[in-house]
Parts: structure tokens; sequence; C-alpha cells
């Protein structure tokens, strides 16, 4: 089971503010949260020790980067444990994969895919799907426009 921090008000809101946008100055934070500059600064460095702030990213725009084709992925492997490790190694080694998880239901992965084109899609899927023995079968979704777009919790 995870470790769980005990947060407060002050650590809540300090979060929020930190999702909304992680290169708000200590002294805004201070008077949004209503604490001190220090102890804004005091918090992030604990909240970032404890693991509960895991990164600071800027998100970039996939259109201006070239990638502007979403393309979400159902992924079902033939069963076997290293194929799994298998399959998630080489999602890992391609820059399209942006998330990728193992789950439960009907298929044993969800992606989520950036490419340039659906070209570059078709590319992708004889490289990593149809030429790996071990996919059983896999479901495409083309996003035509996101809906909610929120990485904050």
């Amino acid at each position: 089971m995870a470790k769980t921090v005990d947060l407060d008000s002050f650590d809540y809101a300090l979060l929020k503010e930190m999702q909304a946008d992680n290169q708000t100055p200590a002294r805004v934070l201070a008077e949004r949260v209503g604490l001190s500059q220090s102890a804004v600064l005091r918090r992030l460095r604990r909240l970032r020790a404890e693991k509960v702030i895991t990164a600071d990213v800027s998100i970039v725009s996939p259109e201006i980067m070239g990638v502007p084709v979403t393309v979400h992925v159902t992924v079902s492997i033939i069963q076997g444990s290293r194929t799994y490790g298998d399959f998630a190694r080489k999602l890992q080694a391609r820059p399209e994969v942006k998330h990728a998880s193992y789950v439960t239901g009907d298929a044993d992965f969800v992606l989520h895919l950036q490419v340039e084109s659906m070209a570059a899609y078709a590319a992708f899927t004889r490289e990593v799907f149809h030429d790996d023995p071990n996919v059983a079968e896999y479901h495409s979704y083309i996003a035509m426009r996101e809906v909610v777009g929120r990485g904050a919790l």
C-alpha cells in the first residue's frame, strides 16, 4: 500500500495553486493561501521531499510541437508474465507514447499517443502491434477534440 502523508488545509491550498501554475512566486502563493513566504517555501520543500509533488513540469501544445493527433489505444496481450514486461519496455522506448497503463478489464494496456499524422500512427501500429506476435488485438480511438484536460487532483 502506498505511503500517505498528512496534509492540512494550507497544504491542499498550496497544491491547488501549484497545479494551476507552478511558476507562481512564493510571495504570491503566501498571499493566496494565508501563510508567510517562508512557511510556503518550507511546505513546498516538504511536499517535494515527501513525494507529494513528484515533478514540476510545463504543459506544451501538441499542435505547436508537431504532434497534433491524439490516439487512445487499448491493447490485449497473449497471456504470459514475461510478455507483459517485454511489451511495457517496448512502450517506454517509444516517444509517441505519452501515457501507458496496465489495466484490468477487456484489455491489458491503455495507451495515450501523440503523433504527427495518421500515416505516423499507421507506422507505429506496424512497428509496435503488427510486428509483435504477443499482441492479440488492439483498438484505436482517435480524439476529435479534448473535452476535459486537467492533470490536477
